[in-house]
């Protein structure tokens, strides 16, 4: 056994609280290196009439190391633990002081979960597990109502720069909820609807009032309350890191200086504030003298932005809040934030904008989720580009699942193109299979998949300012050939429960291959998926219980003979399969 590759905290994505009477415990070991891990677990305080021992399940694996968790009920709500580790005839005892080679006797020196308290229990909005997000850029959605259009605005259709105007407005969303709710999106987030000087409206003036360009706040409410109708959640972006230059409060900086009462609402590092040299004097969200950054720390600035956080809950019963910047913001807000808005509404969704490792604030303290953006890298650089095999895809999600609590993993967000990035047509090299491979995979992954709007109808676009161009609406220029990929997978995943909360196991992703096969399962249905994006056909044989499949989407050679499942796809092929009932946990080999 490698005992320098096994690891366990008993915290944080390693021992955490899943529901107020479950608790999942994972543990870390070499690749390959283990047969079976067996968790031993107890009461602290009669471990010899609760002892018990429990199987532990592998998870997906990552290039390096295996990743096993067991769920497990304690009677009285907290444990001791530890793990017996067997490999090739060999067993051995880990504990929290270490390795031994005899089966502990007492808890004394094993991990401990000290008390399952229910307000630790880190509990994310159901409703987002079963949501499929369409984000809104405003301004180029649709123009509903010209009249409140902007001076010196543009022909809608025309390029976009980042400065000019088109027009779009929120009596445009209303005016065309038809289409998303027969696309079948049931969740909207808006890119930001707040008072603002600029098209994307991240430098806010405003933050209690609705764009004059978009409407009013009545309006908003009238769309929200429209939205709920038809059974869509409505999700705003919360510009909290920084404000605009035109927010009162920094006008007032600007023009009163160190004798200005919201001197200290900035991090001014010199005054006169100015941009000097090329960069402000004070701090800003990047180098942008138009976003100077807020000193969330300050009583003042907490108390407001937090009542701007309430107010658009309880006055417009919007259902969540997308954070902007949110690793640059201190935590302490984000707790207080969270207590906020959790007060007014417990099943407000918490999004933060997060590139990288986001662990630290998914405690269940601050937010319920992160926008998944090594997903997004995964799935285009696999599905969309072709520069990394189905291997090295499997390992970098297996590594990627691990790194979070389930309760996380379920309701993130899933995006494959933003505002922010190319469009994925164009991330896809304008190849529609490519993209329709990479739109499959984020369909069936866990977490709440999000679509931008146009991708559904073949809206291509390089970066900033490109990927805003105006949706388009006339349906001699649509693609609704991909309108009705988009429809059928969305369909799909909002059918089958599997989809989107069932076990994922990947089944075939071959060292230096292109052809990737997993599945996801429940009690009720199985489901196989495997995507080709490589140059030449692929093929796999697996071995099955059953014989009897349906071809849901998707098209491809497949025979299933003896207990044996073959599937061929052509080039930038794929399938969705569906058993013809629930196959038993062991029904194929967890090995790829």
């Amino acid at each position: 056994m490698n005992l320098e590759a096994i690891y366990h905290r008993p915290r944080g994505n390693w021992a955490y609280a899943y529901d107020k009477a479950t608790l999942h415990i994972r543990l870390r070991t070499k690749k390959d290196d283990l047969d079976e891990v067996v968790l031993i677990h107890g009461d602290k305080y009669a471990w010899e009439r609760t002892l018990e021992k429990t199987f532990m399940a592998k998870l997906p694996s990552d290039e390096r190391f295996d990743y096993w968790q067991a769920a497990v009920q304690p009677s009285l709500r907290r444990m001791k633990y530890g793990f017996e580790l067997r490999s090739a005839g060999e067993t051995l005892y880990f504990e929290e002081k270490g390795f031994r080679e005899d089966e502990p006797a007492d808890p004394d020196k094993m991990f401990d979960f000290p008390y399952l308290n229910g307000a630790d229990v880190f509990s994310p909005p159901d409703w987002v597990k079963e949501a499929v997000f369409y984000q809104i850029f405003p301004e180029r959605f649709a123009n509903g109502d010209p009249s409140n259009d902007p001076e010196g605005v543009e022909p809608w259709g025309g390029k976009p720069t980042p400065k000019n105007f088109f027009g779009g407005d929120l009596q445009g969303v209303i005016d065309h909820l038809d289409h998303l709710q027969e696309l079948g999106v049931n969740a909207i987030y808006f890119n930001p609807l707040f008072q603002a000087t600029t098209n994307h409206k991240y430098d806010t003036s405003d933050y209690m009032k609705v764009d004059a360009h978009f409407g009013d706040n009545a309006l908003l409410k009238r769309l929200v309350d429209a939205c709920h109708e038809r059974g869509i959640r409505v999700m705003l972006d919360a510009v909290f890191n920084h404000s605009g230059k035109e927010f009162e409060p920094f006008r007032d900086v600007r023009e009163k200086g160190q004798d200005s009462k919201y001197a200290d609402w900035f991090h001014v590092m010199e005054w006169p504030i100015q941009v000097k040299d090329g960069r402000p004097t004070y701090e800003t969200f990047a180098f942008e003298p138009l976003m100077p950054k807020l000193n969330t720390e300050h009583p003042e600035v907490k108390d407001y932005l937090l009542g701007v956080a309430r107010y658009w809950i309880e006055e417009m019963g919007i259902d969540g809040w997308r954070l902007d910047v949110a690793n640059e913001v201190d935590m302490a807000f984000w707790r207080e934030f969270r207590q906020t808005v959790k007060d007014v509404n417990p099943d407000a969704y918490i999004l933060g904008e997060m590139f990288h490792d986001a662990l630290p604030w998914l405690g269940g303290d601050q937010f319920d989720a992160v926008m998944n953006y090594p997903f997004t890298h995964l799935v285009i650089d696999y599905a969309g580009k072709g520069i990394i095999g189905a291997d090295r895809f499997a390992d970098k999600i297996g590594e990627l699942m691990a790194s979070y609590p389930d309760s996380a993993n379920e309701v993130a967000f899933n995006l494959l193109g933003s505002h922010d990035t190319e469009r994925l047509l164009t991330l896809c090299g304008g190849d529609k299979e490519r993209m329709k491979l990479a739109t499959l995979l984020q369909f069936v992954f866990p977490g709440a998949p999000c679509v931008y709007y146009g991708d559904e109808i073949g809206l291509d676009g390089a970066g900033d300012p490109d990927c805003r161009k105006c949706m388009e609406w006339d349906e001699s220029k649509q693609d609704r050939e991909l309108l009705g990929f988009f429809q059928r997978v969305i369909s799909l995943r909002k059918e089958h429960r599997a989809l989107r909360t069932g076990k994922l196991g990947f089944l075939h992703a071959a060292e230096g291959g292109s052809l990737l096969v997993l599945e996801r399962k429940d009690e009720q249905e199985h489901f196989l998926i495997a995507v080709n994006p490589g140059a030449k056909a692929a093929s796999v044989q697996l071995d099955v219980h059953q014989a009897a499949w349906s071809d849901l989407l998707g098209g491809g050679e497949l025979r299933a003979k003896g207990g044996k499942l073959s599937v061929e796809l052509a080039p930038g092929g794929f399938l969705l399969l569906r058993a013809a009932s629930a196959i038993s946990a062991g029904g194929f080999p967890s090995g790829r």
